[in-house]
């Protein structure tokens, strides 16, 4: 990787670290810049303004990372109710980088810029979609198989699935605790029985 390269992809990390910790519209360009320890210049030449940093991070950051933790778990999977549960666990309870007091960083984004932002709006749809897309594609093939009743709305449980994952991330970052998690685990797994 060139020196460049490198300097904006470390500039990318360091401040999704920031937004995630303070918001999008809280983290200003001077906060940005200590954080990352470049130069005003050394930013402006890889990004027009902020907006343009934050669409590189949903798009060069956060969609290579929903792919990977959110998407692949989901791939090659025999029992797809066991795959989901398994996900939301890993992701509510076991994940590190995802800090419960800050909440889901793409639905943060979510909150905070689609109102005003067309771009943002646009490439969070695109990151929610490919996630609905990926737990319908398992869901459709736990019908196939048999792990899943032939009368499941796919899309709907899918909706549903998403929506739960969404708001339990926000009572966590109200309650700055996991203890919240647990119930809504429970009851999610009751939930994923009745497909069955």
């Amino acid at each position: 990787m060139k020196k460049a390269e490198a300097t904006r992809l470390n500039m990318l990390e360091k401040s999704f670290e920031l937004i995630y910790a303070k918001g999008y519209q809280n983290a200003s360009i001077d906060d940005i810049l200590a954080t990352t320890q470049v130069t005003k210049g050394a930013f402006y030449y890889h990004f027009k303004n902020k907006d343009e940093m934050g669409l590189a991070i949903i798009n060069e950051l956060m969609k290579p990372t929903l792919a990977k933790s959110f998407i692949e778990p989901l791939q090659n999977t025999k029992n797809p109710l066991d795959a989901i549960y398994n996900l939301m666990y890993h992701l509510l309870i076991e994940n590190d980088f995802l800090k419960v007091e800050y909440g889901c960083p793409a639905a943060n984004f979510t909150q905070e810029m689609t109102p005003w932002n067309e771009d943002f709006s646009k490439a969070l749809n695109e990151i929610t979609q490919e996630w609905l897309k990926a737990i319908t594609a398992v869901l459709e093939e736990g019908k196939k198989t048999g792990y899943i009743r032939k009368d499941v709305n796919t899309k709907q449980t899918s909706l549903f699935v998403l929506s739960g994952y969404w708001g339990i991330r926000n009572f966590g970052k109200l309650a700055n605790s996991k203890e919240v998690y647990l119930p809504y685990l429970e009851e999610f797994k009751m939930y994923l029985n009745t497909l069955k």
